[in-house]
């Protein structure tokens, strides 16, 4: 990314260079600001996002140096995650597979950590356009989901319509999973939001969807903290398979979760680590426009 980065500068019309990529049809416009810094407003990230007025993509994805933490466990980079409405999140597992894929091939390895607010996460390349990415401990502790009072995570008091009683979990983001035994005919879109702005959420949360197919296959959909409704959302699909493990609903460390947007393999560790496996692709690159100050009256 650096070398074409360098390249870029050299052409006309000037801006900032981008790689967009998608995993699961949950794109991504990439950014490298690890020698030119870049630190977009939310006004620039909402436009860079939005498809009318700008790239169009799921996140705006920011890699930086590493902080000294981050150096001394072996990171060869930060990666930042800004969602469409200019929030900074601390978890995205499709984005993580789309930039270890980048910073892989610019390395030529098979193999590396990134550095992310969830912590370090450890890659590796897998097959032609498919990374498995370490996405850290599953925790259904009610402080570190944050729940705003201690509370049982594995029978949430929580519903909107037909969604009642969801698991509580934290995989670096928050996320309620609701099982449900038929998806079909559910407004996801429309029940998600109270659900999020439920008073037991202080930092809101992600909604997942489930449905078990059978003991190695889950149905998922999920609504994100804002992004909204997803093809594809890794964490997600991560929690939601630990949440079936604790619920007794399966009894497969490793399971596929199927999305809209495509399969993935979420596999469960012995010690509470998920472990998730799926696609990346590219979609094109381009310029970043240079933002213009308004002059002051």
């Amino acid at each position: 990314m650096t070398t074409l980065l360098k390249t870029w500068q050299q052409i006309d019309p000037p801006g900032r260079y981008f790689i967009k990529m998608q995993g699961l049809r949950n794109h991504f416009v990439i950014v490298d600001g690890r020698e030119d810094p870049y630190d977009p407003g939310c006004d620039e990230i909402i436009n860079i996002c939005d498809p009318q007025t700008g790239v169009g993509g799921d996140q705006l994805v920011i890699i930086e140096p590493t902080s000294p933490e981050g150096t001394q466990s072996g990171a060869y980079a930060f990666m930042r995650l800004l969602n469409i409405d200019g929030r900074e999140v601390e978890a995205c597992g499709n984005a993580t597979r789309c930039v270890a894929w980048l910073l892989m091939e610019e390395r030529n390895v098979d193999a590396l950590k990134i550095e992310t607010r969830a912590g370090v996460l450890e890659c590796r390349r897998e097959g032609f356009l498919q990374v498995s990415c370490v996405m850290g401990k599953v925790s259904m502790d009610w402080q570190k989901i944050p729940l705003s009072r201690e509370h049982d995570t594995l029978h949430l008091d929580v519903e909107s319509g037909v969604l009642r009683d969801p698991v509580g979990l934290n995989i670096g983001n928050p996320h309620a999973v609701f099982f449900v035994d038929d998806m079909e005919g559910i407004d996801l879109k429309r029940l998600a939001p109270p659900v999020q702005k439920n008073e037991l959420f202080p930092q809101e949360v992600n909604v997942g969807l489930a449905q078990m197919i059978d003991a190695e296959n889950m149905r998922l959909a999920v609504y994100e903290r804002g992004a909204g409704l997803t093809t594809a959302c890794g964490s997600g699909a991560c929690v939601a398979v630990f949440a079936a493990i604790a619920r007794g609903l399966t009894r497969a460390s490793k399971m596929t979760v199927l999305m809209p947007a495509g399969p993935v393999s979420i596999e469960i560790r012995a010690n509470d680590t998920a472990v998730m496996t799926g696609p990346v692709d590219f979609c094109f690159t381009g310029s970043l426009p240079e933002v213009q100050q308004t002059p002051m009256a």
